[in-house]
């Protein structure tokens, strides 16, 4: 964030889901982003997105929010499919393996984009780790491990977000 923010104006977030639903495991951010909004009411000072795969044109939320967070797939852990993560951006920067991102560009890279540019913002990553990320065909779903996990991965990021100050609120139950 700049240092042009009103003074008093309230804090913002954004989430970026990053992944390709047409991939198997590789959709598991924007299915647990299609669980999420049928679960919470989301405040009007969280952006949550479907971003498909992390780009620099991502640089204005970091210009304009105070927190950003990426939910992505992760591979390379070693731990069984459906094990949710939560880590620094740095902690998935620039290599492979454990805690690797399955996409080119990663948070830190843009917030290292942004700083060049004045720009900060609080950031954190949740992942899941996938059973099976780049399937034969496209397949939209997820394998059964990942589908268990997903309310984990969900609750994982409104529990996030209530802890940073942005409280999501459970929709009521319908009949």
């Amino acid at each position: 964030m700049t240092a042009d923010r009103a003074e008093g104006a309230p804090r913002t977030a954004a989430v970026f889901f990053v992944g390709n639903r047409l991939m198997l495991d590789d959709g598991v951010a924007p299915a647990a982003l299609d669980a999420l909004l049928e679960t919470y009411e989301v405040p009007d000072n969280v952006q949550l997105l479907d971003v498909g795969c992390m780009a620099l044109d991502m640089l204005g939320y970091v210009e304009r929010c105070d927190l950003i967070l990426t939910v992505d797939a992760v591979d390379g852990t070693g731990d069984a499919p459906g094990t949710v993560y939560r880590f620094e951006p740095d902690a998935m920067a620039r290599h492979s393996g454990p805690e690797a991102s399955l996409h080119d560009l990663k948070l830190v890279d843009l917030f290292d984009a942004a700083a060049l540019m004045g720009y900060e913002a609080e950031g954190f990553c949740l992942g899941m780790q996938v059973g099976n990320p780049s399937p034969s065909e496209f397949c939209v779903g997820l394998t059964p491990e990942c589908e268990a996990a997903l309310p984990l991965l969900v609750e994982t990021v409104a529990a996030e977000l209530h802890h940073r100050g942005f409280p999501l609120r459970k929709k009521p139950a319908t009949p």
